[in-house]
């Protein structure tokens, strides 16, 4: 039927052009953002999921923030407590140098001059041994140091144990007088190497487990992060081709829809 007061077919034609337009809107935002899935709007599940997602991943690089804080803690004291045992082996031979009955006492004076030095030295490095506040090795920060391990359950932290290496717990704040006192320190010095060493392996063996950790999270996190990807990521090359044929379809459309709605021209020949 022709009508000049309904035309159908210009109406079917704009119907598929306004369906062809939202279309390539939808994918000129996936084309200029790079993803599918931008707002709530595109799919709101997806986009619920991919939230939930993203707050894990900001909460995994508070975790980190806080495993490399206790990194450079540990790691800190760790060379701390390195220097300071190879300080001690300086004071054990200076020691055994001095125990020596047969040295005279100017010379062993000047020993002992040397020892305190090292000692002093000692104590130098323990009050320098300072990260963001943190000594783990004056025996002042008894509680140790403790990191996020979890972004879901805070309590859930690795701990390392402080190690007090001040001379007066390892007892060689003052040097020998004599070859007899000398001959003493020997022997604590060497007690203080061992208590040393220990402690050098307990800081070692605490910064390696803050590492493990971190990276398990930095892994962890890149895994999320890729989840998310694969859930609202645009496929650029999907959607260059869909754009390629929307464009023709729009075309299309709007030669159709110029087409209907010359239909109701046509009437007028049936008047001539």
């Amino acid at each position: 039927m022709l009508s000049v007061n309904t035309n159908s077919g210009a109406l079917t034609a704009l119907q598929y052009l306004n369906s062809t337009n939202s279309q390539m809107q939808t994918t000129e935002n996936a084309v200029s953002s790079g993803l599918k899935v931008s707002s709530a709007k595109d799919n709101g599940a997806v986009y619920a999921i991919a939230q939930n997602m993203r707050g894990n991943v900001a909460a995994y690089s508070s975790v980190t923030d806080s495993l490399n804080r206790g990194i450079s803690v540990v790691d800190t004291a760790t060379s701390a407590a390195q220097s300071i045992s190879d300080l001690l082996i300086q004071m054990k031979a200076n020691a055994l140098s001095a125990s020596d009955t047969s040295l005279d006492s100017t010379s062993r004076a000047s020993l002992a001059s040397d020892f305190q030095a090292l000692s002093d030295q000692i104590t130098t490095i323990v009050k320098n041994a300072t990260f963001n506040g943190v000594n783990l090795v004056d025996g002042t920060h008894t509680a140790g140091i403790s990191a996020l391990a979890s972004a879901s359950d805070q309590s859930q932290t690795i701990s390392v144990a402080d190690q007090d290496l001040t001379v007066s717990t390892l007892a060689v704040g003052t040097a020998y007088s004599t070859a007899t006192t000398a001959a003493t320190m020997v022997a604590t010095v060497s007690a203080a190497i061992t208590t040393v060493n220990t402690a050098l392996s307990a800081l070692s063996s605490g910064s390696k487990k803050f590492s493990i950790q971190a990276d398990f999270v930095s892994k962890l996190s890149d895994t999320l992060t890729t989840g998310i990807g694969n859930l609202v990521d645009a496929d650029m090359s999907k959607e260059s081709a869909l754009l390629t044929s929307l464009q023709t379809k729009q075309q299309l459309g709007i030669q159709a829809l110029s087409i209907a709605n010359s239909a109701p021209s046509t009437i007028l020949s049936l008047f001539r």
